[in-house]
C-alpha cells in the first residue's frame, strides 16, 4: 500500500505548523454498519494563516475537526495523528483533552443562539471560560472578559457584559462566541460554519474580524465552510474534501486560478455569476455523494463526473502534480472559471452557499447540491452588528 503523502503548503519554509494532521480516519458503527466519515485526511495549520476546508454536506469536514477536539460520540473510532506542537491529540483521555480544549485549540460553532447558555449573562459565560483555564480571581476574569469583548469589537462592552444572549443580535452573539473561544489565547481556532446562520453583511464583518485576529494574535485559523466565496476571499490555503477524502489542495490563488479536480470545478460552476441572465437556471451537481457505509471502488466522484472513464474504476492517489498543488484525478481539468476576489472588506459580490447549511450525520444521505445567491456590500472594519 502506498503511504499517505505529506501535504505540502505554499507558505514560506520558515513557517512551522502549529498543528500537523496526518492520515486521520474516523469511523462510526451504527446498526452493524461501518460508516467511514473521514478517510486519511492530512493537512497543516500554520500560525497567522487561514486554512479553508470546503465541500458538500457529508464530505467529512466537521467530523474531521471535531475529531481533533475530542467532540465525537463514543461510537466514533479515530485513528491517525494530530500533533499540536508535540502533543498528540488522537487517543487522549477525556480528562487530558479537557485541559487542551479551549486552552490550546478552540472552536467557534455554527449557531451562537444554540451554543450560548440563555440563563447566564454574556459576561458570566466568558468569565467561566477564563477561569476554567486560568487560576485567576473572579474580578481578574471579569476584567479579561471586558478586554475580550473589546478585542472582538463588540460595542459598549461594559454594558454587553451584563446582558443575556437573547438581548443581542446574531452578529453580536457570534462575537461573544469568538470571545469565549479566545479566552485562553489558543494556538488554533476552528470556525465550523461560523457565519452560516448570519446575514451576508454580518457574515463579512465576522470574517474580517477573524482575519484581523489571525494577523494580530498569530493564531492558526481553520475555516470549515461550503461557501467557496468566503474561501476565495479570506483563506490562504484551500483543502477540498469529497466523500471523506481530500481531493484537491493548494494555496488559494493557485487553486482558483488553476482548478484541476472536476469536483472542485463543479462547485465553482455552481457559483452564480453576475453576467448570467436573471432567469437562467442555476448550475447544480447531479446525483448524490456516496453512502459512507458502502465501500467505494475507484474514484468516489466517478458516478457524478462527466469526465469519468474506465480508468476511474481505480482510485487515483492524492499527489503533488504541480508545485504546491495536490489533487487526486486521472482526468484533471484545466483552468479557472472565475476571477479571484480581492481580500478587501467585502465578500465577493456573488457568493455561493453550496449544499445544505448543516453537515449531514454519518450514515444519512445528504441532499443533492443546490445553490443560493447573495449580494454583499463593502463594509468597514468597525461595526455595531
Amino acid at each position: 500500500m502506498t503511504a499517505t503523502p505529506e501535504p505540502q503548503t505554499s507558505n514560506g519554509p520558515g513557517e512551522k505548523p502549529v498543528l500537523k494532521v496526518r492520515d486521520l480516519k474516523v469511523t462510526f458503527t451504527r446498526g452493524g454498519k461501518r460508516i467511514r466519515a473521514a478517510k486519511g485526511v492530512s493537512f497543516d495549520a500554520k500560525p497567522g494563516k487561514m486554512l479553508a476546508i470546503i465541500g458538500e454536506s457529508g464530505s467529512g469536514k466537521s467530523v474531521t475537526v471535531r475529531a481533533l477536539m475530542g467532540l465525537l460520540p463514543p461510537s466514533a473510532e479515530v485513528v491517525g495523528s494530530a500533533d499540536l506542537e508535540g502533543q498528540e491529540l488522537v487517543g487522549l483521555s477525556d480528562k487530558k483533552m479537557r485541559m487542551i480544549r479551549g486552552q490550546e485549540i478552540s472552536m467557534i460553532f455554527q449557531d451562537p443562539g444554540r451554543s450560548l447558555n440563555p440563563t447566564m449573562s454574556v459576561g458570566a459565560q466568558i468569565v467561566e471560560s477564563v477561569r476554567t483555564h486560568r487560576p485567576v480571581s473572579r474580578k481578574k476574569a471579569a476584567e479579561r472578559a471586558i478586554e475580550l469583548l473589546k478585542l472582538v469589537r463588540l460595542p459598549a462592552p461594559e454594558k454587553r457584559f451584563h446582558q443575556f444572549p437573547h438581548q443581542l443580535s446574531g452578529g453580536m452573539r457570534q462575537r461573544v462566541m469568538i470571545a469565549i473561544a479566545l479566552a485562553s489565547d489558543p494556538k488554533v481556532l476552528i470556525a465550523d460554519e461560523a457565519t452560516t446562520a448570519l446575514d451576508v453583511t454580518t457574515q463579512a464583518q465576522i470574517m474580517e474580524l477573524l482575519v484581523d485576529l489571525r494577523e494580530r494574535l498569530g493564531t492558526a485559523v481553520i475555516m470549515i465552510s461550503h461557501d467557496l466565496g468566503l474561501a476565495a476571499s479570506y483563506a490562504d490555503e484551500v483543502l477540498v474534501m469529497y466523500a471523506g477524502k481530500v481531493v484537491e489542495q493548494a494555496a488559494t490563488s493557485e487553486l482558483f486560478a488553476n482548478v484541476r479536480m472536476p469536483y472542485t470545478r463543479a462547485l465553482l460552476e455552481a457559483i452564480p455569476q453576475i453576467t448570467r441572465p436573471s432567469h437562467a437556471p442555476l448550475t447544480v451537481i447531479s446525483g448524490h455523494p456516496p453512502d459512507p457505509s458502502q465501500r467505494i471502488e475507484g474514484c468516489p466522484f466517478k458516478p457524478r463526473c462527466i469526465r469519468s472513464t474506465d480508468e476511474c474504476a481505480t482510485a487515483p492517489l492524492l499527489e503533488e502534480h504541480e508545485p504546491g498543488h495536490w489533487y487526486a484525478c486521472w482526468h484533471p481539468v484545466d483552468g479557472a472559471l472565475a476571477p479571484i476576489p480581492e481580500k478587501s472588506g467585502a465578500v465577493p459580490g456573488e457568493a455561493a452557499a453550496v449544499a445544505a447549511d448543516v453537515e449531514a450525520l454519518p450514515g444519512e444521505r445528504p441532499p443533492s447540491v443546490s445553490v443560493t445567491s447573495t449580494r454583499t456590500p463593502a463594509i468597514g472594519k468597525e461595526s455595531t452588528s
